[in-house]
């Protein structure tokens, strides 16, 4: 099996204006997992990231309508802590420190490659999360996310490649109530479909496999990896 094709589904937010950049991101990152929504200026950039969940941004400076520092300190503002990755075509001290210092996880400048910002998402997104490495663990369950092994109590697992998905976004937001839209959203990308007792279905599997309690059912909001 290819690596990307049971990796969870990360939604990106990409702001940037210029085309050939934007196209040439989103070609790159779906591939590997990304699924990515644009916006092309700063105020639209700025009205996504606050009312939308995404799990990292990629935040060009140079911005029509509003600037990229700008959309940042207002994101930052409104409690939205999503990692964000700036990209200058630039690059200079002074600019990497304004940016940092405005609320940015990290930068990338321009001309860039794709395996280095896949490589940066994935480092920021795991940050995040509290993971410093590829290797997730919950209680006796570790899950390496690279190489896409599960274990219980260091005995293997099958699971299929959506199972690997579900249990990789739980497991990277353990305590938290997830509803069946977030998950919904994460686990599949915009142009696949899914049934409406999918995700039940694959709760249901997860259970059968790694125990029952593993994952509690939330009434009426949703689902909690305890």
């Amino acid at each position: 099996m290819r690596p990307w094709l049971w990796r969870l589904v990360i939604r990106i937010l990409l702001v940037e204006d210029d085309n050939d950049i934007a196209a040439r991101l989103v070609t790159g990152l779906r591939p590997e997992g990304f699924v990515v929504d644009r916006a092309q200026n700063g105020e639209d950039g700025y009205a996504m990231g606050a009312h939308d969940e995404f799990d990292a941004a990629i935040l060009d400076l140079g911005l029509p309508n509003m600037q990229g520092l700008t959309v940042l300190r207002k994101w930052r503002a409104a409690k939205r802590d999503m990692p964000v990755l700036i990209l200058t075509a630039h690059g200079t001290w002074a600019e990497k420190v304004e940016g940092l210092n405005a609320g940015a996880d990290d930068y990338i400048t321009k001309p860039f490659h794709i395996p280095e910002v896949v490589a940066r998402l994935r480092a920021l997104i795991r940050r995040k999360s509290g993971a410093a490495n590829s290797v997730l663990t919950h209680k006796d369950i570790s899950l390496d996310t690279v190489a896409g092994r599960v274990a219980i109590a260091g005995k293997s697992v099958n699971l299929t490649a959506s199972e690997l998905r579900m249990l990789t976004y739980f497991m990277h937001r353990a305590g938290r109530v997830i509803s069946q839209n977030e998950l919904m959203e994460h686990l599949y990308a915009l142009e696949e479909s899914a049934e409406s007792n999918t995700i039940e279905v694959y709760i249901s599997r997860l259970r059968r496999k790694l125990g029952r309690d593993i994952i509690t059912t939330v009434r009426g909001l949703g689902y909690r990896m305890d």
